[in-house]
């Protein structure tokens, strides 16, 4: 895998480096010739290329976000979803324990879907990104969906994933504002050696280009003649997990065998031919042979902390210290950790195994885990199989094809289309125990671990292929690359008809007098207020892990069940992180309250009574228009899901601010903005205040309004204030507005 230093142009199908200097190539027509390029045009509404203003074909979510989308609409005067939206229920498919909290939001999805004019796909039915797959994509498309592993780029659209206020906008007929993004080329040569799957080709790539930040907030364009060598369901598993490199979004090229795909899904006038123009720009390059590539595996506790299976066999010893070393950090040294007990006669012995969801439930997938487990058992010890086809259509062709019955011979458990695995909600191991999995992400704590219990066990990501070669094994870490047996190859045939049967399709249709339904749990988003003109924050959490995740800000697995209460959601935030934090937020909260009831803050939060003194001294008069809140310092946060409660259970519980070295997502920091949040930047290495510090920013309101580039803090002490200085990169003027009036459904109540 060879990374290009600069740019480089695609001329004749071949990678040429910009330095070649090639007089007929020129960089500012070549961006134009990209696929990427040609996509954003057609849906960008400005006349400026450079500052775009997006409108999407098509929305989705899911079950742990969409209430929260609809609700925010609502409340800024929705009457009818102006394009098709696709509610699934694949994260909340469990319903909470003793009552109906998860199948009121589905009910609330169904009434939603028929007053506004939506559709809406019932509970086990299909993964949010398979049902896109199946029905929603098209050739030239661009769909935005709540949930990061929006990818469809295989099949030639455009998915982006982003918080849910992202896609209130586009229900209130508002456009996705962003800078033209860069595009990265990915060229693919050669074909896979027999055993590699497409999460060892992801794996690969997210290991190549995530540290060093090679694609993030870009676009990457898949194209050479490597591509031709994959089948649709294998550029599939690749592309989903292109989120996993930080990147805004991926595109590929297409061909024949995308236009079979759509075929196969009745759908054949959804296929459009893409391909570069002759002499495409692209900002950077990762070549990959394709033969090169092995099975692979991305240890404990991140998607980009890949080796090949034959490397952590052959240097286990010093792989597993290594990992230790990174659980210390990942896990504030909170729980003892470590795999070395995992090693049996020299071999690695894992408990679980799951292939599943958006990534690993493909039905290419399945068909090569069985074909490698037939004949073979999965044995009688702790080790287990559960299987998730990615929609009930591949379950159902499983069934007619006799792949189903043959894993069930096995011993393997297969399973409805959920997404739980893949976040917490499913399969939890037990305690100490490793799990490998062909889903997305392996974050510390995603498989179901408590920490602050206690409880804490670990995933390693893997291909289907080699999770069935370990099952064959009987648990023990083995390579796909040892069967040396033949894949049979099955032939896909999609049958639609649970679909008609059970899905509620509004055909666009609203029906205003429709009754929304609401169980007990749904709540209203709280009143939030503007920026005041001055600022008053305390620190209430420092975080100082080189990258600090969206699960580590609101945990997910068992908190779903809440994720349609803001206040009952933000009991949850930091929980695993820093769980002090609600209750050091919430005690800041009380003095703001305070304010807006007309009462003294500093009867309630009596530490004011030695800051306001030191901030009148310098500043006379200013604490009678000073807002009072929290803010947060973490390195790097905001990696992995978009779900926006990441930044609004802050912003519930009183939170103002972010402070960081930078933040490792544009999603993330998009959510801060939408939610009223200013998203300060200091420069690395430097930190000039302490957890439980009063920072005090004078004149903010003034400044956000007037653009300034570098606004002056006050750390404040008992003994008087010291000067610091924070940035904000980047704003547009709609999002300085979202963030002076207090939040996105204050600015659309204007």
């Amino acid at each position: 895998m060879k990374l290009y230093d600069g740019g480089v142009f695609l001329s004749d199908g071949k990678i040429v480096p910009e330095q070649e200097n090639l007089p007929v190539l020129n960089r500012e027509e070549g961006r134009k010739k990209t696929i990427a390029y040609g996509i954003l045009k057609e849906h960008n509404l400005s006349d400026n290329m450079q500052k775009l203003r997006v409108r999407f074909d098509k929305l989705v979510s899911h079950d742990i976000t969409f209430v929260g989308i609809i609700q925010t609409a609502r409340a800024s005067g929705l009457d009818r979803f102006p394009v098709p939206y696709v509610l699934t229920n694949c994260h909340n498919s469990l319903c909470a324990v003793g009552g109906t909290i998860n199948e009121d939001d589905h009910m609330f999805g169904l009434s939603c879907a028929k007053r506004y004019g939506g559709v809406y796909v019932p509970p086990h039915q299909a993964v949010i990104h398979q049902f896109a797959r199946e029905m929603m994509a098209g050739g030239g498309k661009m769909i935005l969906g709540s949930d990061s592993h929006t990818r469809y780029g295989a099949l030639g659209t455009m998915g982006v994933g982003e918080g849910g206020p992202e896609l209130v906008k586009q229900l209130l007929s508002q456009t996705y504002d962003i800078d033209l993004p860069g595009v990265v080329a990915i060229y693919l040569k050669g074909c896979p050696r027999p055993g590699v799957g497409p999460q060892d080709v992801a794996l690969a790539i997210i290991g190549a280009v995530f540290a060093n930040g090679y694609v993030k907030n870009k676009v990457m364009e898949f194209t050479g003649p490597g591509v031709a060598s994959l089948s649709a369901d294998f550029r599939i598993g690749v592309d989903v997990m292109t989120t996993e490199t930080t990147c805004l979004s991926s595109i590929w090229q297409t061909d024949e065998k995308i236009e079979e795909f759509y075929e196969i899904h009745g759908r054949k006038e959804e296929y459009r031919c893409l391909t570069p123009g002759e002499g495409a720009y692209y900002d950077g390059c990762v070549e990959i042979d394709l033969g090169e590539i092995k099975p692979m595996i991305a240890m404990p506790f991140h998607p980009s902390n890949v080796y090949t299976i034959d490397e952590l066999n052959e240097n286990m010893d010093d792989i597993l210290a290594d990992v230790e070393k990174r659980a210390a950090v990942s896990l504030g040294g909170k729980v003892p950790f470590t795999l070395r007990d995992k090693v049996r006669n020299g071999k690695l012995y894992v408990e679980q195994g799951i292939i599943a969801g958006c990534a690993g439930g493909g039905f290419e997938n399945i068909c090569a885990a069985a074909d490698i487990l037939k004949g073979r058992d999965i044995g009688s010890d702790e080790f287990t199989l559960s299987v998730y086809p990615a929609s009930t259509p591949i379950y159902m062709e499983l069934a007619k094809n006799g792949v189903l019955a043959q894993l069930i011979g096995t011993g393997a458990i297969v399973k409805t289309a959920f997404c739980g695995p893949c976040f917490g909600a499913g399969d939890t191991p037990a305690n100490n125990a490793l799990s490998i999995r062909h889903t997305t992400r392996n974050f510390p704590n995603r498989e179901g671990s408590k920490v602050q219990n206690g409880q804490i066990s670990s995933v390693a990501l893997m291909d289907a292929r080699s999770i069935a070669a370990t099952a064959a094994n009987k648990g023990y870490l083995t390579s796909a690359e040892e069967y040396t047996g033949s894949y049979t190859g099955q032939k896909y045939y999609f049958d639609g008809s649970i679909y008609e049967k059970r899905v509620f399709d509004s055909k666009g249709v609203a029906d205003p007098d429709a009754p929304i339904h609401f169980g007990p749990n749904i709540k209203d988003w709280p009143k939030m207020a503007p920026l005041p003109e001055n600022l008053l924050l305390k620190v209430v959490s420092e975080i100082h892990d080189p990258v600090t995740t969206t699960d580590e800000l609101i945990p997910s697995g068992e908190t779903s069940s809440y994720r349609s209460n803001p206040e009952g959601l933000a009991e949850f935030a930091l929980s695993r992180k820093d769980p002090a934090y609600v209750g050091r937020a919430k005690e800041v909260r009380k003095a703001e309250q305070a304010i807006e009831a007309g009462e003294d803050p500093v009867q309630v939060l009596p530490e004011l009574g030695n800051i306001v003194p030191v901030i009148e001294k310098s500043f006379p008069g200013s604490f009678e228009k000073t807002g009072i809140g929290s803010t947060i310092f973490a390195v790097k946060p905001g990696d992995g899901s978009a779900r926006e409660q990441a930044a609004s259970c802050q912003k519930v519980l009183g939170g103002w601010a972010n402070i960081a070295n930078e933040y490792a997502t544009k999603r993330y920091r998009s959510n801060l903005i939408n939610w009223g949040m200013l998203p300060f930047l200091i420069p690395e290495g430097e930190l000039p205040f302490a957890n439980g510090d009063y920072l005090f920013f004078p004149e903010i309101r003034a400044a956000v309004l007037q653009k300034t580039q570098e606004i002056t803090g006050y750390v404040v002490k008992d003994d008087g204030i010291r000067k610091f200085t924070v940035t904000m990169g980047g704003l547009t003027d709609d999002e300085r507005e979202i963030i002076l009036k207090g939040c996105l459904i204050n600015y659309n109540a204007r």
